[in-house]
């Protein structure tokens, strides 16, 4: 958009810029993700084109989104920018550089105590129809119906929108009893974004994934990636084995270490069949995904620049406390948590889990809801929880204390002891 001396300006919601990534690259600790672009470009005004993307807190969401405005927007003037990063050695990595406009939405920056779901919406809509109304002056917007002008402005233009939705779940997490709320709001995503063509790409962030209601969604357009589950974007979920290594030899830190700490969000791909691929014409077989250790960035960046190695996840102000959830004893979660505490893995059944933080009924829902705020790591070949790592752990000791979990550690330690002296009996033929 244009000021009136004619100098270009960046919106707060419409083409916001490349300001913010590039705080993010020239920040003391910058690991390069532009990658993700290229596999973001592959679905680019397909049906693929509906990305949802849930992780836990300060694992790289909020810095992803601002990458996707400064690649995508067409006022971020951003080609030197990404010209230096690794994007730049993909076959046509500038094929959507600067062709769109962007709209960006932070979802708390209007879902707010003290005011309806219907105020924070229509607050969001006004707002992004008066800077899309600064962008193209000679359009009018419907004020009663986002979508319908949002086409208008596409149409006037010819460019169409890529939209980016940062804490998508905000009202999953403020108004996490008031179902009216959640369904209000799910039914406006779906007006706004699923099948216009004024759509390009929608990628929406957050920590939770898209809410079921049974086993359906109203958002069904979206693929989700997702902690179990984050398919083509599984490295850049997390750091990886490779990135974090490099950091120990620059900073000068103690590998080993920081790998006890930090390391155990284990994630594949899944890749989708590729039926060009010669393994698969071949052997008629699909070549199995790509595995990953991913580590906690928060941690591993605090761990390098201050030369501490402690936990760190205590201050990612997670929305509820650890010991809440685990404190519901669902068909016997607390002796779950003990056994998961002792290093064991347990198999879920995640197929019943809402989605939210509220509709919980049983042990496998709770556990469910742990692995996508990072408080357990998920083996989807085995469909398995376990504790990723030293950090998390102390978490869950700090959440365990007190004399309710008294008797199940003793319970726990008793069972473990009788299991042991039955192996060696077995063993000794007796």
């Amino acid at each position: 958009m244009l000021s009136q001396e004619g100098i270009l300006q960046m919106g707060t919601y419409i083409n916001p810029g490349k300001t913010a990534f590039e705080e993010a690259v020239n920040s003391e600790i910058y690991i390069d993700k532009t990658g993700m672009l290229g596999y973001l470009n592959s679905v680019v005004k397909t049906k693929q084109k509906y990305v949802s993307v849930s992780r836990p807190r300060r694992f790289g969401k909020t810095m992803a989104a601002d990458m996707i405005c400064a690649y995508y927007g067409r006022e971020a003037d951003s080609r030197e920018l990404f010209l230096q990063r690794k994007l730049s050695e993909m076959a046509l990595w500038d094929k959507y550089l600067g062709k769109f406009d962007v709209i960006r939405i932070v979802m708390t920056d209007f879902f707010k105590l003290g005011r309806t779901a219907g105020e924070a919406l229509t607050s969001l809509k006004n707002r992004v129809l008066l800077e899309l109304e600064e962008s193209y002056p000679d359009t009018r917007y419907d004020a009663d119906d986002f979508s319908y002008s949002l086409d208008r402005f596409y149409r006037k233009s010819g460019i169409p929108f890529v939209i980016v939705i940062d804490e998508w779940d905000a009202v999953f997490r403020v108004w996490k009893d008031d179902s009216e709320a959640q369904r209000l709001y799910l039914d406006f995503l779906r007006d706004w974004l699923k099948d216009k063509p004024y759509v390009a790409l929608a990628y929406m962030t957050g920590i939770l994934p898209i809410k079921k209601y049974g086993q359906h969604s109203a958002l069904n357009m979206f693929t989700e990636y997702s902690m179990m589950a984050p398919r083509q974007l599984a490295p850049y979920t997390g750091f990886t084995e490779d990135e974090v290594r490099n950091l120990c030899t620059e900073y000068g830190r103690d590998y080993a270490r920081i790998k006890d700490w930090y390391d155990g969000y284990i994630v594949s791909d899944i890749t989708p069949p590729d039926p060009n691929h010669e393994e698969l014409k071949t052997t008629g077989k699909s070549p199995e995904a790509n595995r990953y250790a991913l580590y906690s960035p928060l941690s591993v960046v605090e761990s390098m620049t201050t030369g501490v190695i402690k936990d760190y996840w205590n201050k990612t102000e997670t929305y509820e406390a650890l010991a809440e959830y685990i404190r519901m004893d669902y068909d016997g979660l607390k002796e779950a948590v003990a056994l998961l505490m002792d290093g064991g893995r347990l198999a879920i059944d995640t197929s019943t889990y809402q989605n939210d933080m509220t509709t919980l009924t049983g042990r496998d829902d709770v556990l469910s809801l742990l692995v996508h705020l990072g408080y357990l790591g998920f083996d989807d070949e085995r469909s398995e929880v376990f504790i990723p790592n030293r950090e998390i752990l102390d978490e869950f000791k700090t959440s365990t204390k007190g004399k309710e979990w008294t008797g199940t550690f003793r319970s726990f330690e008793a069972s473990r002891r009788l299991q042991v002296s039955g192996e060696a009996r077995a063993a000794c033929g007796t």
